[in-house]
């Protein structure tokens, strides 16, 4: 489960959503793996309104510390647009990265940022996300 701020063409919003994945192990330090997610947001500018959001990335990770893993990612985004009951979905690149904190074997905490580039001169979106994780 992820929560947190969300910017797009300079209009603020709060974003929720969740994402699943798998982390392998490359060396001792180094992580590898797909993740996959799904969120919608609140953000609104002038009568466009920012909802349903997917994605999939590529993650790289680094264990900093038994408990710290530092990662960034990049992947594909997907984010549909609504106004004036329509819709367009615009398709873009995200990456970004952030910090995972083990709070206990198998539950942790994350922090991330999030920058996603669409396509067709649409512009940027800027997120701030914060959640907490399970492993399995």
């Amino acid at each position: 489960m992820v929560l947190g701020y969300d910017n797009i063409q300079g209009s603020d919003g709060f974003t929720y959503g969740g994402s699943t994945g798998y982390d392998i192990a490359v060396t001792p330090r180094v992580t590898v793996g797909p993740e996959v997610s799904f969120s919608d947001s609140t953000t609104k500018d002038s009568g466009v309104h920012a909802s349903r959001d997917l994605a999939a990335s590529l993650r790289l990770g680094y264990v900093v510390t038994p408990q710290v893993l530092a990662f960034g990612k990049v992947g594909y985004a997907n984010t549909r647009f609504e106004y004036a009951g329509a819709h367009q979905s615009l398709e873009g690149v995200r990456f970004g990265g952030g910090l995972e904190y083990a709070v206990t074997p198998r539950t942790y905490i994350s922090a991330e940022y999030q920058r996603t580039e669409y396509e067709d001169d649409f512009g940027g979106r800027n997120a701030g996300l914060v959640g907490v994780g399970f492993r399995f």
